[in-house]
C-alpha cells in the first residue's frame, strides 16, 4: 500500500483541533496534513524500516539522556509546523529551551513547532520526490539539521538551512554537528 492524499481542504476544511481529534479517533491510521490542508494517509512501516527506525531513536535517546540538551520524539509525535502543516518525522529532537517554552497543554497535543533535528527513513512505499519536498518543508519551517535515509540507494541526504544538500554514500557513521554536539550515529549495521 502506498500513501494516499485526500484533497478535502476546499470541501471540508478542518481546524488544528479537529485534525487532532480525527487522529485520536483513528489512532490505527498514521495521518499527516500538508500546508494545503490535504490529508495524507500513510501505511505502517515494514519490519526492516521499523527496525532501523528503532535503532536511530535508541541511539539519539541514549545520547540525549547523557547530555540532557533536549527531548527526543518518536515517529508517532505530531508537529504543527509554522506553515500550518501537520507532520510526524520518523525521529526528531527539540532543543531543551524550545521544549521548556511550551505550556503543559501544548506538550500533550501536537507540538506547535518544527523540530531542530529530524530523520526520515524512505520506506519502500514512500515517494522519493514527496519525501524530498517534505525535507525541504522542514528546513523552510525552522529545522536546523535533517537526514533523509534512502536504504534502496544506500545513501543519506543531509539537509541544512541555506546549504546545498549533501549526499553521503553508505556512511558508517554520521555526526550530529553543532546541532547535536557529541552525537555520532553508528550506521555500521544499518546497510
Amino acid at each position: 500500500m502506498h500513501q494516499i492524499t485526500l484533497k478535502i481542504a476546499e470541501i471540508a476544511p478542518i481546524s488544528q483541533e479537529q485534525f487532532y481529534q480525527l487522529c485520536q479517533e483513528n489512532s490505527d491510521l498514521k495521518l499527516e496534513r500538508n500546508a494545503n490542508g490535504e490529508l495524507v494517509i500513510m501505511p505502517p512501516t515494514g519490519g526492516e524500516t521499523g527496525k532501523r527506525n528503532s535503532s536511530l531513536t535508541a541511539q539519539l535517546w541514549l545520547w540525549n539522556e547523557t547530555t540532557k540538551l533536549g527531548e527526543v520524539c518518536d515517529s508517532s509525535t505530531g508537529f504543527i509546523l509554522p506553515n500550518g502543516a501537520n507532520r510526524s518525522p520518523d525521529v526528531s529532537w527539540i532543543k531543551k529551551s524550545r521544549w521548556n517554552a511550551l505550556t503543559p497543554e501544548q506538550r500533550e497535543k501536537f507540538l506547535p513547532l518544527c523540530p531542530d533535528f529530524l530523520v526520515e527513513i524512505l520506506s519502500p512505499t514512500d515517494s522519493l520526490k514527496k519525501t524530498q519536498a517534505k525535507m525541504q518543508e522542514y528546513l523552510d519551517n525552522g529545522c536546523k539539521l535533517g537526514w533523509l535515509i534512502n536504504r534502496k540507494r544506500e545513501n543519506i541526504a543531509v539537509y541544512r538551512p541555506q546549504t546545498k544538500i549533501e549526499i553521503l554514500a553508505r556512511p558508517l557513521s554520521l555526526s550530529g554537528e553543532d546541532i547535536l554536539p557529541g552525537f555520532t550515529l553508528d550506521l555500521s549495521k544499518f546497510w
